[in-house]
């Protein structure tokens, strides 16, 4: 029997280890329709416990803000096991309270999947029942955090007006004040976590994270939401894949400008809560 095949066929032992070593999961609301331009935000959480019919998750959030996921949601989870990844439909049963490490915690409770099916290397956001379409990203290396400030402050009015004018297309990024930058470079969103976000970069383009530890980033959430999300973040750690593709975390910074936080997570809440009236 081919290995790729006996790993799918064992996938309940890889979710068990991953559980046992503390390691996480990911996540995407699905809405199953094709036809919606929306991007896809894939969540990337820790289990929390595993029983013959469940998985029990940390709830998505990020910064310490919990975001609400409807009982009955339908999920498309992502599980990676070294370079390779598996895919499954699960959905939101309800929540349980257990006893964290640090305390009491609520968790999601999700319907544990009958299969999983393994992503092809060249095409690993997808599989026969469902692909996710991961938002692009415009990166730049930040000389000066001082500098992001004003461009943050421009980010939001420009954001807000945008919204409260109703529009329902994309403001390009091109016209938008930036920071003191150097060089750039594009990604794609593969996930968000905690404290930050996961890009996934090309590898003629991997050169430029060699560039310094901040980076300025102009994430497309379009239509949802009509202009780029702007942010300053800081390389936190990078792999390689399989494909030469190399995985960058990057963790938000906002101690230069700490009223750009509250922006920020709203506008992430906000999409998910459209997500999900999408997906329902």
């Amino acid at each position: 029997m081919p290995a790729s095949r006996s790993r799918t066929e064992r996938w309940r032992e890889s979710l068990w280890r991953i559980y046992e070593r503390g390691g996480g999961l990911e996540f995407a609301l699905n809405a199953d329709d094709a036809r919606s331009p929306a991007k896809d935000l894939v969540w990337r959480v820790r289990i929390l416990g595993l029983t013959d019919d469940e998985i029990h998750i940390e709830i998505p959030g990020a910064m310490g803000r919990a975001f609400n996921i409807e009982i009955g949601s339908s999920l498309l989870g992502i599980m990676s096991v070294g370079q390779n990844r598996w895919m499954f439909h699960t959905e939101v049963i309800g929540t349980l309270d257990l006893n964290g490490r640090s305390g009491p915690v609520t968790a999601l409770r999700l319907r544990m999947p009958d299969r999983v099916e393994r992503c092809q290397r060249r095409s690993f956001d997808r599989i026969s029942s469902a692909q996710l379409n991961l938002p692009m990203v415009e990166c730049w290396s930040l000389r000066d955090i001082r500098s992001a400030i004003p461009a943050e402050v421009a980010s939001r009015v420009r954001m807000q007006d945008a919204q409260d004018s109703d529009i329902t297309g994309h403001v390009p990024s091109g016209d938008a004040l930036l920071p003191d930058v150097g060089t750039t470079f594009p990604a794609r969103l593969s996930n968000v976590g905690g404290g930050g976000v996961g890009l996934i970069v090309e590898s003629e383009h991997a050169g430029a994270l060699d560039a310094g530890p901040m980076y300025w980033l102009s994430i497309d959430l379009s239509p949802v939401l009509p202009a780029p999300l702007a942010l300053s973040a800081k390389l936190a750690h990078t792999h390689v894949d399989s494909q030469q593709r190399t995985y960058a975390g990057m963790a938000f910074e906002f101690g230069h400008n700490p009223t750009h936080r509250r922006f920020v997570l709203d506008q992430i809440e906000g999409y998910l809560n459209a997500q999900q009236k999408r997906a329902a």
